[in-house]
């Protein structure tokens, strides 16, 4: 495993951990890989991540469901630089993942290596852009960068593609 540090709040981290250390950590995932919590299969997890790159390159428009008197609340998240829990349940989905929309599984990988860069382009040709998220509603580039720092650094721990900040595997 690698060891990464966890701080939502250092832009040179989020902007490593997205140019870099994302894309080597998923390169090591394979489709048999087994989650340490959660239902998602390595491929769900793939699909699952791509949904959400998806979502802040306006891809995908989908509606906030937070009313928008606890927008600001939530947005908090992004900005509190705790991990996302393992437990932690998105109200937003199915209590079992949604089915696959790939084939294969390269193929799932590919599209979201695709996408992560579709994002850094997306937002360094349209810094102003803003997108919707279904939970934190309208963000920006950073907050978007903020969200997937904390999205994606949850589940590469899921699948041991990454330590725990502060341990070493041996």
């Amino acid at each position: 495993m690698t060891a990464i540090p966890f701080d939502v709040n250092d832009e040179k981290l989020r902007e490593t951990f997205l140019d870099q250390h994302f894309v080597a950590c998923i390169a090591r995932l394979t489709e048999n890989s087994p989650p340490l919590w959660g239902k998602m299969t390595a491929q769900h997890m793939i699909e699952h991540l791509l949904w959400a790159f998806d979502c802040s390159t306006g891809t995908l428009d989908l509606p906030c469901s937070t009313p928008e008197n606890l927008l600001e609340r939530a947005k908090r998240f992004l900005y509190d630089n705790r991990q996302t829990p393992h437990s932690f349940r998105n109200p937003l989905l199915r209590e079992n993942p949604l089915p696959l929309r790939f084939t294969s599984f390269a193929d799932a990988k590919a599209a979201l290596q695709n996408e992560v860069t579709r994002f850094k382009d997306h937002f360094r040709q349209q810094p102003n852009a803003t997108h919707v998220h279904p939970i934190f509603g309208p963000l920006g580039a950073e907050e978007w960068q903020r969200s997937h720092f904390k999205h994606c650094y949850h589940h590469l721990q899921q699948f041991k593609l990454i330590d725990e900040p502060g341990t070493v595997s041996p």
